[in-house]
């Protein structure tokens, strides 16, 4: 849901290009659908997407969305720390291969659904790693290139999003959650289910993708 409302951000004054991961994570093929539902809403020509993949993901593990031995905790939002949810630097590797691609196509901005406030405790989702990203991506890149990757809602809630979402008609039910379930439903109870339901329930807004719990 954050990276569909960062779509529809950057729809307001870019030709759209979007670029998807598939890295093994338990809920790839509803991912997956998702990207591509999300672009046909926005008209995204197929030239313009790009699904790549990194298997290396699941060989590494370490973490619980690309090795099967270990279980997708269920949600607990007071806890502190970095959870088994996280990849290991897996935004860095999404957004190297989001500036490459956007040398190659000429394009400036890389817009990111990153949340720093509302998230998991990812460390790869704070503004200090996008910072150190951009310095980074200025130094590989091209001189002039001026590729910058922008975290428009990185100082936002899910609730913030949600409403954000809302007013620029952003198509939440289209949108995919959940750590543990490739549908029809979403669990509802893994940390990020719980992060989105608390979100639209705080905004006043009901959640369109139905979830087991409710």
């Amino acid at each position: 849901m954050d990276s569909c409302v960062a779509v529809a951000m950057a729809a307001r004054r870019y030709d759209l290009a979007c670029l998807h991961l598939d890295y093994g994570q338990l809920t790839e093929p509803r991912e997956h659908k998702a990207f591509h539902d999300i672009a046909d809403f926005y008209r995204v020509p197929a030239a313009r997407r790009l699904v790549l993949r990194a298997d290396h993901f699941a060989r590494i593990g370490g973490s619980s969305l690309t090795d099967r031995s270990m279980p997708i905790p269920e949600a607990d939002l007071s806890r502190r720390g970095v959870p088994s949810t996280y990849v290991p630097f897996r935004n860095a590797t999404i957004l190297a291969m989001a500036v490459s691609w956007a040398e190659v196509i000429g394009a400036k901005r890389i817009f990111i659904g990153a949340l720093e406030e509302d998230g998991s405790g990812y460390p790869d989702c704070r503004g200090v790693f996008i910072e150190a990203f951009n310095r980074a991506a200025a130094l590989g890149t091209r001189r002039g290139a001026g590729i910058r990757v922008v975290a428009p809602l990185l100082r936002a809630t899910k609730a913030d999003v949600v409403r954000r979402g809302v007013r620029l008609g952003a198509p939440f039910y289209l949108t995919w959650s959940c750590y543990a379930s490739n549908g029809p439903e979403a669990c509802g109870v893994c940390d990020s289910c719980a992060l989105r339901l608390r979100g639209f329930r705080e905004a006043g807004v009901p959640d369109p993708i139905p979830s087991r719990s409710h």
